[in-house]
C-alpha cells in the first residue's frame, strides 16, 4: 500500500511540474525565445605548425524561425506557458530583449 502512495505522489509531483508558470515568468521565457539571432557568425583560423599550412573555418547560420507577426507569437507564447494573455505588449519589450 506504501508503494501506491509513494507513487501517487510521484505522480503528483511530476504533473505539477507541467503545470503553468507565473506570467512575467512566462513573458520574460518568449521575449527571449523569439528575439532575434544573430544571422552569422563565426570565425576563420590560419598558421603554419612544424612547416606544415593549416587552416580552418567555423560559420553558424541562424535562420529566423519564428516568421510572421512577433507580437501574435509572443502572445501565444505566453497564453500557452502560464495560461493568461500577457501583462506587458510585445512592443514595449524594444522589439524582444
Amino acid at each position: 500500500m506504501r508503494a501506491i502512495a509513494a507513487y501517487g505522489v510521484a505522480l503528483a509531483m511530476l504533473a505539477a511540474g507541467c503545470g503553468p508558470i507565473p506570467v512575467d515568468r512566462a513573458e520574460r521565457f518568449c521575449a527571449r525565445q523569439l528575439s532575434t539571432p544573430q544571422p552569422v557568425t563565426g570565425k576563420a583560423e590560419f598558421g603554419v605548425s612544424d612547416g606544415n599550412f593549416h587552416n580552418g573555418y567555423e560559420l553558424d547560420i541562424a535562420l529566423q524561425s519564428n516568421a510572421g507577426d512577433p507580437a501574435a507569437a509572443y502572445n501565444s507564447c505566453v497564453v500557452r506557458k502560464s495560461g493568461e494573455f500577457p501583462t506587458r505588449p510585445w512592443h514595449s519589450l524594444g522589439g524582444g530583449a
